[in-house]
């Protein structure tokens, strides 16, 4: 047992969810009245039939119309958890996200969909890089429902702008914030300079700073954003120099500050500063905390430090500090690849629950991959069922995808994968996205299943995902085999495609 439990433990947990509830749900029973009103209109079964009159590869305007003129999916209420949940079902078919959510708006005209929503389209635009659609939508929202663009509306559409390379577009958005309503503020440009740094444009936000901090104070948040912003591009020289000058705005580093500069070390496995950093933070009297330690022991495991990993359970007791859910998924992580199996079962069963720590997906899927790794598919499989029957803990993408690997490592394909993806897709509305895409032709040309394979390729290409060049190399070598010369000619057309573009 890593940790001992305090006596009182459960007892406090019990007081805290009391004051929880007392605190965030008894302000909102209107909502909550409404939502049980609407929890019928939300069930699988409705989701499902929506999911069902969606076909992937045709236009937004197709689904659209599909939808539209579908009397049963008409006659189902939309409601925002509904909208938002089907949203989610295509987070990597924006295609098929931008048609439903056009019919949502238009079937019925007393909807109007919460900013969460227009939130979520925004970002799956933005994900999937359709930047002009995207910025068409957010001119749509404003227009129509004006007070649906949030700050966190601009945020996403900010961060994507910049994922794509269109930093000095972000830039203008935060210029252009008035339009929307909102003023630059200490708020609004720590999102930007965020957005900037996250996105390794760390002396262009520097810059952009300069130019703001006479008429907007800088907070504590600014002087972080810059220390991870420097630390994220490697220069940590520079992330000590902004922790000066935050001191000279009157402000102390924090916990964040220190951990954001350990992370940078561990990163770059320079454990010898990583305590240094502990020390001075003790003696600061900032004391680290569980995700502080939680970073280190990570890193620890990833440069096969396990011996040190394995102690930092006992560095946190020093310092006080009780395991979180990330704190145990770390746990387990490190003690599967270090190979004590049985040690993580006993802390995913027992430790987790004797102290009242919640497991989640992420706990689920560190098992899940042990089990798979260790060649213990079955087991997997077994936890997998069991966490179907977790209401805030389903399986996701990540769950299914060691089982894939292991069962096109051992040849198990006709055996399970159908089933399993029935699973994913139909049970679980998982979407799949590049990665899963990936793993799934590749894995099926090496066990000479390449006209499956060809089908999820089509099937990619259809939703806008963009294939890796070397997975269509290999899938066109083995169609080749096949002397499916249609396939050939539709690969060979994408590559050249790709190359154009």
């Amino acid at each position: 047992m890593f940790f001992q439990p305090r006596p009182t433990l459960k007892k406090i947990s019990i007081l805290q969810s009391y004051i929880h509830h007392q605190i965030i749900f008894l302000p909102f029973t209107t909502n909550a009245i409404t939502n049980q009103q609407n929890s019928h209109t939300d069930s699988p079964e409705n989701i499902n039939l929506i999911i069902t009159k969606v076909k992937s590869g045709t236009t937004s305007d197709q689904i659209f119309q599909s939808l539209n003129h579908d009397q049963t999916c008409n006659s189902i209420p939309i409601s925002d958890n509904l909208l938002s949940q089907i949203l989610n079902r295509f987070k990597d078919d924006w295609k098929s996200a931008l048609g439903i959510f056009k019919w949502a708006i238009e079937s019925q005209k007393c909807h109007t969909p919460l900013p969460k929503s227009h939130e979520i389209i925004l970002d799956i635009l933005g994900k999937t890089k359709q930047i002009e659609k995207m910025m068409s939508q957010l001119k749509r929202i404003h227009h129509h429902h004006r007070h649906d663009v949030t700050l966190s509306s601009i945020a996403k559409v900010m961060r994507r702008l910049c994922g794509v390379g269109k930093w000095q577009e972000a830039v203008k958005l935060f210029d252009e914030l008035h339009t929307f309503g909102f003023e630059k503020n200490h708020e609004s440009m720590n999102l930007l300079l965020d957005t900037l740094c996250k996105e390794n444009k760390v002396e262009q936000a520097r810059k952009i700073f300069l130019e703001l901090k006479s008429h907007i104070s800088p907070t504590v948040h600014t002087f972080n954003i810059f220390i991870h912003g420097w630390c994220k591009v490697n220069r940590v020289d520079e992330a000590h120099w902004t922790i000066q000058e935050m001191k000279g705005y009157g402000f102390s580093p924090s916990v964040i500050t220190y951990s954001t500069i350990i992370k940078s070390y561990s990163q770059n496995s320079n454990f010898g500063k990583v305590y240094e950093l502990l020390d001075e933070m003790k003696g600061q009297n900032c004391p680290p905390n569980v995700v502080t330690f939680t970073i280190i022991m990570c890193y620890l495991t990833k440069f096969g430090e396990f011996e040190d990993a394995l102690g930092i359970p006992e560095k946190m007791k020093l310092f006080g500090c009780e395991p979180d859910t990330r704190f145990y998924n770390a746990l387990i992580h490190t003690l599967a690849k270090s190979g004590r199996v049985q040690d993580a079962i006993n802390v995913f069963e027992f430790e987790m629950l004797k102290f009242n720590v919640p497991r989640n997906t992420s706990t689920f899927n560190s098992m899940i991959s042990m089990f798979c790794h260790h060649g213990r598919d079955q087991d997997a499989i077994n936890l997998l069922r069991k966490m179907g029957n977790f209401e805030n803990c389903k399986p996701d993408i990540q769950s299914f995808n060691p089982l894939l690997k292991i069962w096109f490592k051992t040849r198990k394909v006709d055996l399970w994968l159908g089933d399993l993806l029935d699973e994913m897709i139909n049970k679980y509305q998982i979407s799949l996205d590049l990665c899963t895409y990936t793993l799934l032709i590749h894995g099926l040309c090496r066990v000479n299943r390449c006209e499956w394979a060809y089908g999820f390729f089509e099937e990619m290409i259809g939703k806008d995902i963009t294939p890796r060049y070397y997975t269509c190399v290999l899938l066109l070598d083995e169609v080749k085999k096949m002397k499916n010369y249609d396939a050939v000619d539709c690969i060979e057309g994408y590559m050249k495609r790709m190359k154009s573009s």
